[in-house]
């Protein structure tokens, strides 16, 4: 069983990027593409610092609930501390998509609902997806939908809010 995994890895707390190149550094040969950074607004309505944003495509023989479990260790690495929905973060690594052999894992389950509900929404996970993968799709309630029309369709202040920064 090979996986292919979409992270979103975000920071505003501490070393940001260097939390962000944890992230990629404990992947490891697993990291097959890893976007720019990016300075991306607050979402969720919590007043706080921007974020530094990057999005990673990795595999490996890992399960969904391995992917997550990578993620939560990654965050504790960081010292992450959960105290407000949306709010500041010295790493937040989510899950956005898992292919298990080309095959797009959708589950509802509480711990690891997939593809992540919200990603859709978020200029902060399209963009520097879209930077590593030009042909990204995510899978929504109608079906697959090419992140860049997901990104096109989302307000033009959302979009311009996300700052390519550099490269990895």
């Amino acid at each position: 069983m090979i996986s292919r995994a979409v992270l979103s890895a975000g920071s505003n707390i501490g070393d940001s990027r260097a939390h962000l190149a944890g992230v990629v550094s404990a992947l490891g040969e697993r990291a097959v593409a890893v976007s720019s950074l990016y300075a991306t607004p607050p979402w969720g309505g919590v007043e706080q610092d921007d974020f530094l944003n990057q999005t990673i495509i990795a595999e490996g023989e890992l399960t969904p609930a391995q992917w997550l479990d990578f993620c939560h260790e990654c965050e504790q690495a960081a010292l992450r501390v959960r105290r407000v929905r949306w709010g500041p973060r010295t790493l937040d690594v989510d899950v956005i998509s898992v292919a298990v052999d080309g095959v797009v894992v959708q589950s509802a389950d509480p711990d690891l609902t997939l593809p992540h509900p919200r990603a859709a929404e978020r200029a902060f996970v399209l963009a520097p997806w879209l930077e590593i993968d030009p042909e990204a799709a995510l899978w929504t309630p109608d079906g697959p939908r090419p992140v860049a029309d997901l990104l096109a369709a989302l307000p033009a202040a959302d979009r311009d809010g996300v700052r390519r920064l550099e490269q990895p």
